[in-house]
C-alpha cells in the first residue's frame, strides 16, 4: 500500500510538473558565434504566446570555471519561463584550455546574440538581466564591470540588472592570495594563472566602480566565507554609490544547496528574483 501511495504521488507531481511546463518552449544549442562549437550555445526558454515581450535572464553556470554546462539547469529556464521570464542558459569554454578572460568573452559574445535574437522569442532585448551562481557570478559581474568585454563584442553593455547568487572569486587578488595552498587553489591556477596582477585584473571588485545598474545578491549562511565577505563588500560599494543593491542571507544553506534549491518552482529566491524584476 505505501508502494501504490508512492506511485500515486510521483503521478501526481509529475501530471502537476508537466501541466505548469506546457506553456513552456525551449530552443537547444543555438550557436551564439559563427562557429558550431558546444562550448558556444545557449539554450531558450519562453512562453508560447511571445505576443507581449517579456523581462529575459542569461544564466551563467557555475563549476570553478572548469566544469558545468547550461544542460544541467533546464529547471532553472522552465521556472523563470513559466514565471513569463525569457531564460537563456549559456555555456563557455573551460579551464585548462581557456583562462577567465576568454570565458569572459564567451559571456558577452552570448548577450550580444541575446540582444539580437532574443525579440524573436518574445523577450525585451532593452531588459536583458545576468544571473550567475558560483563561477558564473564571477562572469556575471566582471562582464558587467569590466568595460572591455563588450566593447570586444562590438556593442554597449546592455544588462538592466545583476541576480547574484553565492558569486565566487568577485575579488580572486584576495582570495588566492589568502587561501589555503590546497586542490581548489591549483585548480584556480589553471584558470587565473600565477601573476597576481592577473589575479587583480580578472576581480570584478576592482571595477566596481563602473557598475551602475540594480543588483541582487544571495550568498548562503554557510556557504563559503570568502563569498559572505566579497558579496558584503560588493552590496556596500554599490550601496554607498547610491546603486540600487539588496543582499539576502540565506539561513542554512551551503555553495551548492544555494542553487539546487531552485529545482523547486515554489522556491524563495524566485520570489525574490520576481520582484527585483519588476522594480529594476
Amino acid at each position: 500500500m505505501t508502494h501504490i501511495k508512492k506511485l500515486l504521488m510521483l503521478f501526481a507531481f509529475l501530471g502537476q510538473f508537466f501541466a505548469l511546463t506546457a506553456k513552456v518552449k525551449v530552443e537547444k544549442n543555438i550557436n551564439y558565434t559563427a562557429v558550431n562549437d558546444q562550448y558556444r550555445q545557449l539554450d531558450v526558454f519562453y512562453q508560447k504566446n511571445i505576443a507581449k515581450a517579456k523581462d529575459v535572464v542569461v544564466f551563467i553556470h557555475g563549476g570553478s570555471w572548469s566544469s558545468g554546462k547550461k544542460n544541467i539547469y533546464w529547471w532553472l529556464g522552465r521556472n523563470l519561463a513559466r514565471k513569463g521570464v525569457v531564460t537563456v542558459n549559456i555555456n563557455y569554454g573551460l579551464a585548462p584550455a581557456y583562462q577567465y578572460d576568454r570565458m569572459a568573452e564567451d559571456c558577452a559574445q552570448a548577450v550580444k546574440w541575446v540582444k539580437g535574437h532574443i525579440s524573436e522569442y518574445g523577450g525585451n532585448p532593452e531588459r536583458i538581466f545576468l544571473m550567475g551562481h558560483s563561477a558564473g557570478g564571477h562572469l556575471a559581474e566582471l562582464i558587467n564591470d569590466d568595460p572591455v568585454y563588450f566593447k570586444q563584442a562590438g556593442i554597449t553593455n546592455p544588462v538592466k540588472g545583476v541576480i547574484l547568487n553565492d558569486a565566487f572569486g568577485l575579488d580572486m587578488k584576495e582570495y588566492m592570495t589568502n587561501a589555503e595552498k590546497d586542490n581548489n587553489y591549483y585548480d584556480f591556477l589553471r584558470t587565473f594563472s600565477k601573476d597576481p596582477v592577473i589575479w587583480e585584473k580578472g576581480s570584478p571588485l576592482h571595477y566596481a566602480e563602473n557598475s551602475k545598474n540594480p543588483h541582487l545578491i544571495f550568498y548562503g549562511e554557510k556557504t563559503y566565507p570568502a563569498i559572505q565577505i566579497q558579496s558584503e563588500r560588493l552590496n556596500k560599494l554599490l550601496v554607498n554609490a547610491h546603486v540600487p543593491s539588496s543582499l539576502h542571507v540565506i539561513p542554512k544553506k551551503k555553495h551548492v544547496g544555494m542553487i539546487s534549491q531552485m529545482v523547486f518552482g515554489s522556491n524563495q529566491l524566485y520570489d525574490f528574483i520576481m520582484d527585483f524584476l519588476k522594480h529594476a
